[in-house]
């Protein structure tokens, strides 16, 4: 009634309480009815405050019999309480069950090691050198749609036919160069070591030959088969340095991927690979024409320390 007083609508008092506007609008009736003494002889039961702990709870740390999550129904359902009263309960507290966060710790025994490595040159690169932040982007699709797609217009949104056709793939191999952001690149057809030391080749070329390159690339098998050692030991200039395990996010080229992935390639419509593999160079012919550089700002020690948390936190968890 106090709700009501205020100005607010059934529904949303329905909401805030837990129940249904039906019973809302039932005390609302006994009250315009006989007044004070009309509600009386059966005072409400607490609506959110009597079920937020056990929503809350629940949802932490209990799922539903046929189910890997809970629904705002379902959990109404088995609590006995409104939906809304659910939703309203997980909005406030941040709840999303249906959501969920890619995560892994590094099991590398020499993550420290090389934590520490990588970090240094993206902190205080080495005098007289380029630092280079490599990787590869295998087996990009080139895919056309089946049908036409509509254009974006107000009030709707832009389609595009949810099957495809497929016309190929291709392998990007770049590195980004951090002091002032510039890209090298080059597509081929196939992913090998024989690929590899061509990129190898392109980076010697397009970068001053008197200067050392630090390369910062994944433990991928491409990066250090016997014929890529023998080619770095005959060129001293190239240095490699590689990432702990299962940490690409501590490889800088691989935001430019997600970008250009992002920007370029997943909603674009490439009838042959020619036509991907053009939009890939136009793409980076814009990114080179207004470069900028690269700034890290974590250091290690902070790192270390958060990833110390993280592995705390998943000795914690029972097995499954």
């Amino acid at each position: 009634m106090l709700a009501a007083a205020k100005g607010l609508e059934n529904k949303d008092i329905a909401a805030e309480l837990g129940c249904t506007p039906r019973t809302v609008g039932t005390w609302h009736n006994r009250f315009a009815a006989d007044r004070l003494p009309g509600i009386e002889h059966e005072a409400p039961r607490g609506g959110r405050a009597r079920f937020e702990a056990e929503i809350i709870r629940q949802t932490t740390q209990e799922t539903p019999p046929n189910a890997t999550q809970w629904s705002t129904r379902t959990l109404a359902a088995a609590l006995g309480c409104h939906h809304l009263l659910v939703q309203r309960v997980w909005h406030d507290n941040g709840l999303k069950p249906h959501r969920t966060k890619g995560f892994k710790v590094s099991n590398d025994p020499r993550f420290a090691e090389k934590l520490v490595d990588i970090v240094g040159l993206y902190l205080d690169p080495p005098e007289h050198a380029l630092v280079l932040s490599c990787d590869e982007k295998s087996q990009i699709q080139a895919l056309d749609r089946t049908q036409k797609s509509l254009p974006l217009f107000p009030g709707r949104l832009k389609t595009l036919a949810h099957d495809d056709k497929r016309n190929g793939t291709t392998t990007l191999f770049a590195a980004i160069e951090l002091a002032e952001g510039r890209i090298i690149s080059d597509c081929r057809p196939r992913h090998r070591h024989q690929e590899w030391i061509r990129f190898l080749k392109k980076i010697d070329a397009e970068t001053p030959p008197e200067l050392d390159l630090h390369l910062i690339v994944d433990n991928y098998a491409t990066h250090k088969p016997p014929k890529v050692l023998s080619w770095l030991k005959r060129h001293p200039r190239f240095h490699q340095h590689f990432t702990p395990t299962s940490s690409s996010w501590l490889n800088v080229i691989e935001r430019w991927f997600r970008d250009l992935t992002q920007n370029r390639i997943r909603n674009g419509v490439f009838r042959s690979v020619a036509e991907l593999e053009q939009a890939i160079r136009d793409d980076i012919d814009r990114h080179n024409a207004h470069p900028k550089s690269f700034v890290w700002t974590k250091k290690a020690a902070d790192i270390l320390e958060k990833v110390a948390r993280a592995r705390t936190a998943l000795n914690k968890v029972p097995s499954a």
